[in-house]
């Protein structure tokens, strides 16, 4: 059926200034009452975004399919809806393939998602408004084939979007199984096209996006005199402003702004989005999911990077996709990697308490000639549990038919293109059903709080600007990462923070923050570091903290923005070397007891210190000089390292190094909710998340490695007799913690999961 779109007002009241969106902010938290466990279906098998005409025999077919997605164990199908299809003429929509989907899902028990996609923008858009498409740097304008669609700052493009958004908010609000939305899938400036006839192609140059550009720069600097001084430059008027195209050896002051501006602006564009389907009436949760984490993304992507914590504040949960077996077996994810994406994302959630999946690998990866290793149900069973275990409120399985078109055709589907079911699907569907029976206790329960927070601070990655695009590209995510694994694989709860947490002083959580590959930093995260320590905290920076500060402008000191005096040192030397080997002196510290004649691993950058203080105390030298200084501020503590000793320690694993970050946490006194016999013994490891909520536990085994193991937990409980209930076996026992100890002991399959649930009877 169709329906004439509804008249909006100007359109340029839809683009709201990017200063200041956080705050402007009124989204209420979340209040899950449903776990939804989807597999992305919308009727037959045209894969997405695409729509799948509908024939007469369409009614039966989807009728069939959804039956068997419910009978599965699923509860909930994730459809799409594409505004190419649905809006052939402007202000003509036909939601049909919509309106059976719902029908034949409520038919068959099942609620429905919804994936909205702009990026295939119908035809006629491009030829009523031909001024609107992308533009890179070098003023190519990028024309739009079914993808990437035109640029959303065109008041015009917005008005439509929005009407679009609201639009199929009406209808999808009209069935009472519909639960929820996705409204941007993957974000970035542009998505699924690649243009590689343009040397690093950089978005967006056209006039709305320099324009909107030139509105961010005045409220940021406040006057053009302010912006010529951090640019140096000499511009007579705002529209004499433009986006760098290129670097220069004076400053990259310009180029930092840019790609701040390009993180917000994103953030800014998913609250439009979340706004439109608002407008049309729709009160359902609204989620939108990163491609990656924005841990292994950088500033420098030309389609835009994204921050995922700032995107987190636009939507009820920011999610992510998970394909660790996306394509070619050398490119399978290992365990940490999996880990680390998954605890990244819930950090990046933690004020919205939850996060999604938006999607997870159903089947094999296949891109063109390119095949991975069978995807089968012993992945399935790490990757969804591991996913629930850190919080997650609801997975997305993508997708239930393989791919019947595209680079990707034949792959990434639970069953067979032509319906017969797979033994994954079958898993699949178990592990979904037991969520399901159980959806009331995991949306009660959340994971115990961390008291590590790991510093992710996006600036870091911008020294030198655009000149150093392709240096180190994996500097920033291994220091990060380097220390990540040490805790996770001795199942120590560990956050990511990011700097603006640091700025704003949200620190009173943690007992101990890591501030890895601190090459520039604001002085108002400095301000906040000093106060955190001041206050009793414990800190760790590595070499050349705050060398440069947001402007790019170097330290007067190193550490600069008078860190110097909270860390107790003074950078003397500093130089390169591919391998950093710093020598323990002083064994006799809580953090070196033991490593005699040991070495800690560094990367990159080595310095030499000069403490400052005699509270300061030398652990470790290179060149005979002091390198790693513990030291005393206020009422906390702090550690200096004199290299990149996260990015020492990933991906390679060094013995001391590991050892002495495993020590980090003793020395911040931190206590570990949940132990186990194996930790820090295996690699793959055996994982135990722990979760509270005011009925009790969950607490999940997660055996990474492909051999059974024998474990022995000890959970750290009031004394008192529980109730323990296996929830995937349903087998059950009674325990005791005795001096504040729970002990189970059990034998955990290879590549398997037990989640037990803990109460008092």
């Amino acid at each position: 059926m169709m329906r004439v779109a509804p008249v909006f007002g100007a359109a340029v009241a839809l683009l709201v200034p990017l200063q200041g969106l956080a705050q402007e902010n009124r989204r209420p938290v979340h209040d899950p009452d449903f776990f939804p466990f989807a597999v992305w279906y919308a009727g037959g098998k045209a894969r997405a975004p695409m729509l799948s005409e509908i024939t007469p025999a369409s009614r039966e077919e989807w009728r069939r399919d959804l039956q068997q997605i419910r009978e599965l164990g699923f509860n909930t199908v994730r459809t799409w809806v594409e505004w190419a299809s649905v809006e052939p003429r402007r202000g003509e929509y036909d939601f049909s393939n919509l309106r059976l989907l719902m029908e034949l899902a409520q038919e068959a028990g099942l609620r429905v998602f919804i994936q909205m996609y702009i990026d295939s923008s119908p035809d006629w858009v491009g030829h009523a408004h031909p001024h609107t498409n992308y533009v890179a740097q070098d003023g190519t304008a990028i024309p739009s084939q079914a993808a990437p669609g035109f640029c959303t700052d065109w008041p015009e493009i917005q008005q439509l979007v929005h009407a679009f958004y609201s639009e199929t908010a009406r209808v999808a609000s009209e069935y009472p199984n519909f639960y929820g939305w996705d409204l941007w899938s993957e974000p970035s400036i542009i998505n699924w096209a690649h243009i590689d006839y343009i040397q690093n192609a950089q978005f967006c140059y056209c006039e709305a996006t320099q324009e909107r550009f030139r509105e961010w720069l005045q409220a940021r600097h406040g006057s053009l005199e302010t912006l010529n001084r951090a640019w140096h430059r000499g511009f007579q008027a705002w529209s004499d402003v433009e986006p760098p195209r290129f670097s220069t050896i004076l400053s990259y002051t310009d180029y930092i702004d840019w790609k701040t501006f390009i993180y917000e602006r994103l953030a800014g564009d998913l609250g439009h989005r979340y706004d439109a389907v608002r407008d049309g009436g729709s009160d359902h949760v609204i989620t939108s999911h990163a491609a990656i984490s924005s841990l292994f993304l950088s500033p420098h992507l030309g389609h835009g990077g994204t921050d995922d914590f700032l995107m987190a504040e636009w939507v009820d949960y920011y999610g992510v996709s998970i394909y660790p077996k996306h394509n070619r077996p050398e490119t399978h994810w290992p365990h940490w990697r999996l880990m680390t994406m998954l605890d990244f994302q819930r950090s990046a959630n933690r004020m919205n308490d939850g996060w999604y999946i938006g999607e997870l690998q159903a089947g094999d990866g296949v891109i063109a000639l390119l095949l991975s290793e069978p995807v089968d149900a012993a992945d399935h069973r790490i990757w969804a549990w591991s996913s629930i275990a850190k919080g997650a409120r609801g997975i997305n399985v993508y997708a239930y038919y393989p791919m019947s078109s595209g680079y990707e055709s034949g792959g990434y589907g639970l069953i067979d293109l032509d319906g017969t079911l797979t033994e994954r699907a079958v898993s699949m569907g178990r592990i979904a059903r037991v969520v399901d029976r159980n959806q009331e206790l995991f949306l009660a329960s959340r994971p115990v709080p961390s008291r590590i927070g790991i510093v992710y601070n996006p600036l870091a990655q911008m020294v030198g600007g655009a000149q150093r695009r392709g240096d180190w590209p994996e500097a920033h995510q291994s220091s990060l990462m380097g220390y990540y694994r040490v805790f996770a694989d001795h199942n120590i709860p560990v956050d990511f923070i990011h700097r603006n947490e640091l700025e704003r002083g949200d620190l009173s959580g943690y007992d101990l923050v890591i501030v890895p590959y601190p090459l520039m930093l604001t002085e108002a995260a400095a301000h906040g570091l000093r106060q955190f320590v001041e206050r009793g905290g414990h800190a760790v920076a590595e070499a050349r903290l705050a060398w440069n500060d947001e402007r790019g402008y170097a330290a007067d000191i190193v550490p600069g923005a008078g860190l110097h005096e909270v860390f107790g040192v003074r950078e003397q030397d500093a130089w390169m070397d591919p391998d950093v080997v710093m020598a323990l002196t002083d064994t006799g510290h809580q953090l070196t007891a033991g490593l005699d004649g040991g070495t800690l691993r560094g990367m990159l950058h080595a310095s030499s210190v000069t403490p400052l203080s005699d509270r300061a105390r030398v652990l470790a030298t290179i060149r005979g000089e002091p390198t790693v200084v513990a030291s005393r501020y206020g009422e906390g503590q702090t550690l200096f390292v004199g290299s990149y000793m996260g990015w020492g320690n990933h991906p390679e694993q060094h013995l001391e190094t590991r050892t002495f970050i495993r020590r980090l946490a003793d020395w911040a006194g931190i206590e570990q909710p949940v132990t186990t016999s194996l930790d820090g013994q295996l690699d793959p490891p055996v994982v135990a998340r722990l979760q509270h909520s005011d009925d009790g536990y969950l607490l999940f085994l997660i055996n990474h490695n492909p051999g059974a193991q024998d474990v022995t937990i000890t959970v750290r409980l009031d004394d008192a007799d529980y109730a323990l209930t296996e929830l995937v076996s349903g087998r059950s026992a009674v325990g005791a913690a005795r001096a504040g100890e729970l002990r189970i002991e059990t034998h955990v399959g290879g590549q398997d999961a037990e989640v037990w649930s803990i109460t008092r009877p």
